[in-house]
């Protein structure tokens, strides 16, 4: 979870269900696809594995048709000269 939330600071951005993961036993062992390993027959990572690839296409085609993240409301220099990015400024209410 602080991975995640540290890369977001970074501006990475995270889809829903971006914590899939194969645990197994803890310590050293099997990898999920190595035989007897479970992993493969994993209902719970199957699924949120599944659901997380899903999301990182859908998240995907929804910034490519959109050519990205709007640089409006995202520029620093721009805040630091006094814009507010069409919201009044709240020193002069």
């Amino acid at each position: 979870m602080n991975i995640l939330y540290s890369l977001q600071h970074l501006g990475y951005v995270i889809p829903p269900q971006a914590d899939a993961c194969w645990l197994g036993e803890v310590g050293p062992g099997p990898s999920y696809l190595d035989p007897g390993s479970g992993g493969p027959e994993n209902d719970f990572t199957n699924r949120n594995t599944t659901f997380m690839a899903w999301n990182l296409m859908h998240l995907a085609k929804i910034l490519h048709q959109a050519g990205g993240i709007p640089a409006h409301g995202n520029q620093r220099a721009a805040w630091d000269a006094g814009c507010r990015f069409d919201f009044p400024n709240p020193e002069y209410r």
